[in-house]
């Protein structure tokens, strides 16, 4: 087979428009090398990567002990499936329940996967555990939620573009506005078959939103005063991106669990995913206690990749490194100089109307209307200034650096920010 790298970046595009399905709309750019906080394009531009793969890189491109513990574990053994043992998924068992403070985990492959394994625990639990009548059962999600593509997920999405024409769609969900907690307990109103409540800490598809400090405090509370689960999506805000080791530990500078009740907010399941394998390999998990997790039995839930070798070695690496170098400590330092940049960007233009964001998982709105391509064109332009990023919604550019970035960079990332906008403005 012909190496690609000896291909143009035109051609290597053309490749994928003509052999791939048109599910994705990629910026117009061939990466063929990454390491740390940079990323270079098949000619060798370099470039900063101001997306890190929607936060599955938070550790950066290649790490070295990351990807030196996944080469060191595939030479011995890949894969058993869960027909057998194998040496390396029990201690990552024990280490990631310790690390985030629960009783056990269920190890899969992808997010997606993730999210519906949470839905499946949640179901049983609720039939077998609270009562609930089968088939009754009932989980509230918040409306311009992003937990996945799978047809039960998109059953409950506002993405029209990722919903219309997959259905019939799957039933036993309720929607209901984010950050309105009034909504929320109007929901619970009167209904004895709510099961769980399924949220993102901070919506990062939606455009970065934040809710309100006391919100997720208060549903947690509302979950446990209805006797329904709190399934907290931290596949894109967890493991250190928002400045806290998990967006739920709101504005706690631990690095783990912790009993600072006035800052955690403790769910009834913990989904992770992206960064849990520094973007090596695709590792996800679902961690619950006993009087949760126990529902599942022999039979009941599985993957052949799940748990394997290389998965959980990676894993347990990919959160050593998160832990070792400080990098949540450094996400909540720099989120705090990134948004100082920003207001000040904002009172140079009117083409930014705000920014919002915790840590470094950020987004700027730009004043034009979602449906003009004004938020694409500029991240066309940040591209050939070399930097990448990439809108959601239309209007509104996310920005989520490696969590490994320095100081330094960071400026010189946000000058490129500054310069390409003020241009674009003329």
């Amino acid at each position: 087979m012909a190496e690609i790298n000896t291909l143009s970046s035109e051609q290597l595009m053309h490749l994928e428009d003509q052999h791939g399905a048109h599910n994705y709309h990629p910026l117009p750019v061939v990466l063929s090398k990454g390491e740390g906080v940079y990323m270079w394009d098949v000619e060798g531009k370099k470039y900063f990567d101001f997306l890190s793969a929607y936060s599955a890189v938070n550790q950066g491109h290649c790490h070295p002990k990351i990807v030196g513990e996944m080469a060191n574990q595939a030479q011995k053994l890949t894969l058993t499936s869960r027909a057998f043992y194998n040496d390396v998924l029990g201690e990552y068992e024990k280490y990631i329940t310790e690390y985030f403070g629960f009783d056990k985990v269920l190890p899969m492959n992808t997010g997606a996967e993730a999210v519906e394994t949470a839905i499946k625990i949640c179901r049983k639990w609720g039939y077998e555990k609270k009562g609930v009548e089968e088939n009754k059962g009932q989980i509230i999600v918040f409306d311009q939620n992003f937990h996945g593509r799978t047809t039960t997920i998109i059953s409950f999405s506002s993405d029209v573009d990722a919903k219309k024409n997959f259905g019939p769609y799957t039933h036993g969900f309720i929607k209901v506005t984010y950050n309105d907690i009034d909504a929320l307990r109007e929901a619970f109103e009167g209904q004895s078959n709510i099961i769980g409540v399924l949220a993102e800490p901070i919506q990062g598809e939606a455009g970065v939103m934040v809710p309100n400090e006391s919100f997720l405090k208060e549903v947690a509370a509302l979950c446990k005063q209805n006797d329904a689960l709190f399934m907290a999506d931290e596949i894109q805000t967890g493991i250190g991106r928002t400045g806290s080791l998990l967006a739920i530990c709101g504005n706690c500078s631990c690095e783990g669990h912790c009993e600072k009740q006035e800052s955690y907010v403790t769910p009834d399941m913990l989904i992770l995913g992206k960064a849990l394998s520094g973007g090596v390999y695709p590792v996800s998990a679902v961690l619950a206690n006993n009087d949760v997790m126990n529902v599942i039995t022999p039979g009941t839930h599985g993957s052949t990749f799940g748990g394997n070798p290389v998965g959980s070695a990676v894993a347990m690496v990919a959160l050593d490194v998160i832990r070792d170098e400080k990098l949540t400590q450094n996400a909540r330092k720099l989120g705090e100089i990134f948004r100082d940049r920003m207001r000040n960007l904002i009172n140079k233009t009117d083409l930014v109307q705000l920014v919002r964001g915790k840590g470094l998982l950020n987004a700027i709105v730009i004043n034009d209307s979602p449906n003009s391509s004004t938020a694409w064109d500029i991240c066309v332009q940040l591209k050939e200034n070399g930097l990448l990023a990439k809108p959601t919604h239309g209007n509104i550019i996310r920005f989520a650096p490696p969590l490994v970035m320095t100081e330094e960079q960071l400026h010189e990332c946000c000058d490129i920010i500054e310069k390409t906008i003020l241009a674009f403005e003329k």
